[in-house]
């Protein structure tokens, strides 16, 4: 016969709870060993740029070997080397069975359409050539590509509100293709070298899809004495807007102002604040894409594989702990 409720005393009462959190905390090891351990996401990928070994004349299959070998999965390709592979008897089918079969994801790819030039006749053609090119890489499964200022290197003046519809213009080519052109800062342009310069025509551009492509080299090259490609600007930028990051260094010599592309160096190897850039850049919503861009002549005289072997083993030195 059940005890009737109302005439439980206090203390059984006490006394059956003790023993229900007892029985709940006891098993707690039992149920965390039951759970299966979820590795947390990584905050970088990490990523070849084939400018590192590009001065060993391999070829697009040589440079995605040495990439895979290396132990990268994934890969920033230049538009060209995959055109001249094509045009030696190459296929966009095996280029991609070739990739599926190293494991490779392309990241991005590199192109050099003069876009964002003021003439109309060079700009209409340049829209021509990157569209063929994006329609290219996207069959081999990149989602993007690169757009840097080509043609705006010499002359200051580029009217940015123009520049911002004309970046507009090759978004919705990106919407057409499926690739979406990032919008690259170079430190040497005299119209966009500052992260305030991009992030203007990014915004000016009002498209969804607009996004910066930056540098360690170039926020450190870039025209700005007063510090505002700095790491303290990154937050400005904010997280939505990068995807992909070229990640290189810089030596205390040469100069700002006479250093080159060729005097890049591993990361880790030089004075820029990587750590501070990379933290900065973390973004909790996606990983970041790093892609080791080098054009070292001194690295172009080694062993391929062992440069790209040795970058990645920098870039995982850089990125531990952050």
């Amino acid at each position: 016969t059940l005890m009737p409720e109302s005439t439980l005393t206090r203390r059984q009462t006490l006394s059956a709870l003790t023993a229900t959190v007892g029985a709940v905390v006891s098993s707690q090891p039992a149920l965390a060993n039951a759970l299966p351990t979820v590795a947390p996401k990584p905050a970088f990928t990490l990523c070849l740029n084939m400018s590192t070994i590009r001065g060993q004349k391999l070829g697009f299959m040589g440079e995605l070997e040495v990439a895979a070998k290396a132990g990268f999965r994934s890969v920033e390709i230049w538009v060209d080397s995959l055109q001249e592979y094509l045009k030696t008897g190459g296929t966009v089918a095996e280029a991609r069975r070739r990739l599926a079969d190293l494991g490779l994801t392309v990241e991005d790819a590199i192109g050099f359409a003069a876009w964002i030039v003021d003439d109309a006749a060079t700009r209409i053609k340049a829209l021509d050539q990157l569209k063929r090119d994006m329609e290219l890489v996207a069959q081999v499964g990149s989602k993007r590509i690169a757009a840097p200022p080509v043609g705006a290197t010499k002359e200051p003046g580029l009217d940015l509100r123009k520049a911002g519809e004309r970046y507009r213009a090759i978004l919705d080519l990106g919407a057409q293709t499926g690739v979406v052109p990032q919008l690259e800062m170079w430190g040497f342009s005299p119209n966009l070298s500052r992260v305030s310069e991009v992030l203007f025509v990014a915004l000016e551009s009002g498209h969804p899809s607009a996004r910066l492509l930056l540098d360690v080299y170039h926020l450190h090259k870039g025209n700005n004495p007063t510090g505002a490609n700095s790491p303290d600007m990154l937050p400005f930028v904010g997280k939505n807007a990068i995807d992909i990051f070229h990640l290189n260094d810089y030596p205390a010599n040469p100069d700002r102002a006479t250093i080159t592309d060729a005097d890049r160096i591993y990361p880790g190897d030089g004075i820029a604040p990587i750590r501070e850039i990379l933290t900065a850049l973390k973004n909790p919503a996606k990983p970041i894409v790093l892609s080791l861009e080098l054009f070292n002549k001194s690295y172009y005289a080694q062993d391929a594989l062992i440069v790209a072997k040795t970058g990645l083993s920098k870039m995982k030195a850089v990125v531990a702990g952050i």
